[in-house]
């Protein structure tokens, strides 16, 4: 088993780097963008080689563009080309031979007055990404800027063991309580603060609405990215302390709800209608998934129907109250945790889970 990762490392280049580096990392996304248009006109992949793309960059650049540039095209040719990509995020990207690196900078080719040359970026590299990126696997380099800061993008294959052991785990995820998981022996923990979620999200609501007022629309779209790194940051803490309990609890499969059309098929409050439609479920499945696989952790889909309805106890179907769930039987606990029981033993679903 093996799982491809991306590492992140700061850059620290002078003032001539930085000029050079936004230069060349604009013009590549318009040549990505010039030759997807080229096929989508033509409707075929282009042929061109590095020879004949204009464009100021080394060819090893140049012919990383156009793999770019085809795979782009491939996902507008498969929405019949209803949808074409448009690239807008300036970043400039070197395959796996045009690049080196050492403890303390990172060396890529770029143009200099009309001409290729290698140049030297110092970088901070910490022993555990130097570590990472011993891996005799590593893919494209892909440099940006987030922030005003340059970040230098690794793709490494890190190879990992399957967990050898025959626990299951059922994660459910939800709004009120972002993940409850359950072992096979009845091992339980509850992830996360839906309502300190909502209120976290709340404050952001009200402050974008006084800014709105005043009609500081830039500042609007900071606190927006702002609430986005949040959520995100928060999918994180949530995956790793799941994955960690699974570790810690010997599970060697994790299985998960299939998210598909979740949106449409939920029932929800009217308060929690918006949380619902802006909150990511695949994101964190997806985060999840990623840390559950590097730590040799199968992660399995299962058919959610009736999972947070059916008593484990007797099999019989019940509406819960809020978040009591009782039976005809006399079994109650919580309702989110008779979803995660039942998830250990849903049916599986072949292929992955689809956005929610």
């Amino acid at each position: 088993m093996s799982q491809t990762v991306t590492v992140q490392v700061k850059l620290l280049p002078n003032q001539h780097q930085s000029d050079l580096m936004s230069r060349s990392s604009a013009t590549y996304i318009a040549t990505i963008n010039a030759l997807v248009a080229e096929m989508v006109q033509a409707k075929e992949p282009t042929r061109k080689t590095s020879k004949y793309v204009n464009a100021p960059h080394p060819s090893a650049v140049k012919n990383q563009a156009i793999r770019d540039a085809k795979s782009v095209f491939r996902k507008a040719k498969k929405s019949q080309y209803r949808i074409i990509p448009i690239l807008k995020k300036p970043c400039i990207l070197w395959n796996n031979q045009n690049y080196t690196f050492d403890e303390g900078s990172v060396s890529v080719p770029l143009m200099v007055d009309g001409k290729s040359k290698r140049i030297r970026i110092n970088a901070t590299f910490t022993q555990d990404i130097l570590t990472k990126l011993a891996s005799p696997k590593r893919g494209t380099l892909r440099i940006t800027k987030k922030a005003h800061k340059w970040i230098a993008q690794f793709s490494i294959v890190i190879p990992t063991q399957q967990n050898t052991g025959t626990n299951i785990m059922g994660v459910d995820l939800g709004l009120k309580v972002p993940a409850v998981a359950v072992t096979e022996d009845e091992k339980t923990r509850f992830f996360g603060s839906g309502r300190r979620n909502k209120y976290v999200r709340r404050k952001f609501k009200s402050k974008r609405q006084k800014l709105g007022r005043k009609k500081k629309l830039t500042a609007i779209k900071k606190l927006h990215n702002k609430e986005q790194r949040w959520m995100k940051d928060q999918d994180h803490k949530v995956s790793r302390q799941i994955v960690d309990f699974a570790v810690k609890h010997n599970v060697s499969i994790i299985r998960l709800e299939k998210l598909a059309n979740i949106r449409q098929t939920a029932k929800t409050s009217r308060k929690n209608a918006k949380n619902l439609h802006t909150w990511s479920f695949y994101r964190l499945a997806s985060f999840i998934e990623y840390k559950a696989t590097l730590a040799g952790i199968k992660v399995e889909y299962v058919d959610p129907k009736y999972t947070s309805q059916t008593c484990p106890s007797c099999g019989n179907r019940n509406k819960s109250k809020d978040r009591s769930y009782k039976c005809r039987c006399g079994y109650h606990t919580h309702r989110d945790r008779v979803g995660a029981m039942n998830i250990r033993h849903a049916p599986v679903i072949d292929g992955q889970s689809r956005s929610a």
